[in-house]
């Protein structure tokens, strides 16, 4: 049985003595996306917000610290959620992260701002049927959130918004190196990777990070919700990992969560966002009787509505751990120790590049080959050029372990699960050796770690044991027209009253580059949708037109 709020004691971040029963909106996940839509939502006071995050607290030391992002793997920060085994990588179960903690994978990423390129946008646009979504649209919003210290360009990058944007200071004395090599292979350096270079073949270069004095991460939990913390209208609750939606007919009107053992109901006067991420948004659908039919039916779920694509189209960047080299000299890790990065085509006859190498400033290998190679032990001592794909063609699938809420998602990525996938792989890592092993790196270069001059089908047996992710899960509930579509252009769930998603599972196609940045262009987009839905205002610009179905 679940439990009323009475008892409920709040966590530090929340500043009211207690928890409502019912709220006019409550948005599900702290992560990227849902730190966002909570701020936008919370900026009329007359409506009230409550953010429930299943992690805990982002202000620990691991956090602050966007050096360390790497070492919060598998740590109470992390969901820990492992990919199935798949023949496509030797049987192996890659893990995939997942932030677990107030600002999800802003939180514990590698701090990189790719806002995506200008396909991505279009494509997006065409398959929702909304020049909203499209890359002009899309190009304004970054301009109004950013706050870029790098070359200035101002049909593309914004200045004075909340998020503090800037290249890496000071930078390892490597990475000019690789600058010099990548331009030497055909690969142009650009002053500004977000910029220009986004909207044709790409570049190489520096990448735009979310890091200010030196290595202090600039999350979008300090970014959009910590200056809201102690408004009366929003309520913050740590540690709540939501069960499933509380449905009457086909109209969401509240959420169940577990809290640390106890179970709670809350209800929404509004609407109910998911922000969970794209492996648990399809599975807390899935439990509320969303979905496949068939998947539902195998579970003895009551089928409330059909949407046979929720869970599917499963994408997320392959990255290989990797290329590695030792130091001659060790160089500890500066910035975001991800200070170079390079976008680039396998095929010059593709419209977009679709490789995405970047810069580890560690030695970097998967549970396989740090077994089969002699891998340097002081984080220091080496560095890695992880060959990454950007636009993989290897789709997968989220599916349900059981009808049990505390049972992790089945996940199976079918990472290399394509022959492109594999021919792409194996010129990205022909590249990133060759810039790796050029003349101009031999300053840093010890020796090359591995793979080593790999042919055939000893490289592809180097490629399936070292793939996995780029953390950038996406796409399991697409926004578009077709039946395979989760979401309208509104974000809306088909089918379902008082419902939409926000966060990366709305992806029709994984965009170019990291995902935080378009995640939170998602939760922007969720933002002024649903304050155009209910004439929202802010306590800066106030008015007070009647509003339909906000509960006061």
């Amino acid at each position: 049985m679940y439990s009323s709020l009475e008892h409920l004691k709040p966590d530090r971040e929340i500043l009211s003595e207690s928890i409502r029963p019912q709220y006019d909106f409550i948005v599900c996940g702290g992560g990227a996306a849902g730190c966002v839509v909570a701020r936008r939502l919370a900026e009329d006071p007359d409506v009230t917000v409550l953010l429930l995050e299943a992690g805990g607290s982002d202000r620990v030391p691991q956090v602050l610290d966007s050096t360390q992002w790497m070492w919060n793997i598998g740590t109470s920060r992390d969901w820990c959620y492992k990919a199935q085994p798949s023949a496509s990588l030797n049987g192996r179960t890659p893990p995939l992260p997942m932030g677990k903690v107030l600002g999800g994978g802003s939180s514990i990423n590698g701090s990189i701002w790719a806002r995506g390129h200008k396909h991505d946008f279009d494509l997006w646009a065409d398959v929702s049927g909304d020049a909203a979504w499209n890359y002009e649209s899309v190009l304004a919003i970054y301009r109004q959130i950013e706050d870029w210290h790098g070359p200035a360009d101002p049909l593309r990058r914004g200045t004075g918004g909340l998020l503090n944007i800037l290249q890496p200071d000071n930078p390892v004395p490597l990475v000019p190196a690789l600058i010099e090599a990548a331009s030497a292979l055909g690969i142009p350096y650009v002053e500004d990777i977000n910029g220009a270079a986004m909207e044709g073949n790409g570049g190489c270069g520096l990448p735009s990070v979310l890091v200010q004095d030196g290595n202090q991460r600039v999350s979008m939990a300090a970014t959009y919700l910590h200056p809201y913390l102690g408004r009366p209208n929003l309520d913050v609750l740590l540690c709540a990992e939501v069960d499933r939606l509380i449905l009457e007919g086909k109209r969401a009107v509240g959420v169940a969560f577990t809290r640390r053992g106890q179970r709670y109901q809350v209800r929404a006067g509004s609407e109910v966002i998911l922000s969970l991420g794209a492996m648990n948004t399809p599975k807390v659908l899935m439990l509320s009787g969303i979905g496949d039919e068939a998947e539902l039916q195998r579970h003895g779920i009551p089928v409330v509505q059909h949407l046979p694509g929720v869970g599917k189209n499963f994408q997320d960047h392959i990255l290989l751990a990797g290329c590695v080299w030792e130091y001659i000299v060790p160089e500890p890790p500066r910035n975001n120790a991800a200070e170079f990065i390079f976008y680039a085509k396998s095929d010059a006859s593709l419209k977009t590049p679709d490789l995405m190498p970047v810069l580890e400033e560690c030695p970097f290998a998967s549970e396989v080959t740090a077994t089969q190679y002699d891998l340097p032990v002081s984080t220091a001592s080496a560095w890695t050029l992880a060959p990454g794909l950007a636009r993989p063609d290897s789709r997968g699938q989220v599916r349900l372990a059981s009808a049990n809420p505390a049972d992790a998602p089945l996940i199976d990525a079918n990472f290399l699960s394509t022959d492109s996938d594999m021919r792409a792989m194996l010129r990205c890592v022909e590249m990133c050796r060759d810039i790796g092993n050029s003349a101009g790196l031999a300053p840093f270069r010890k020796r090359e770690v591995m793979p080593g001059n790999l042919r055939g089908a000893d490289m592809e047996n180097f490629i399936r044991n070292a793939a996995g992710t780029y953390f950038h899960e996406s796409c399991t509930a697409p926004m578009g027209r077709d039946e395979q579509s989760v979401v309208d252009a509104h974000l809306k769930v088909y089918g379902i009253d008082g419902l939409r998603i926000a966060d990366a599972s709305i992806m029709p196609q994984i965009t170019t580059g990291n995902t935080m940045a378009p995640t939170v262009i998602i939760g922007e987009r969720a933002g002024q949708i649903l304050r155009s839905a209910y004439g929202l205002t802010t306590e800066d610009l106030r008015s007070t037109p009647a509003r339909t179905g906000v509960s006061t």
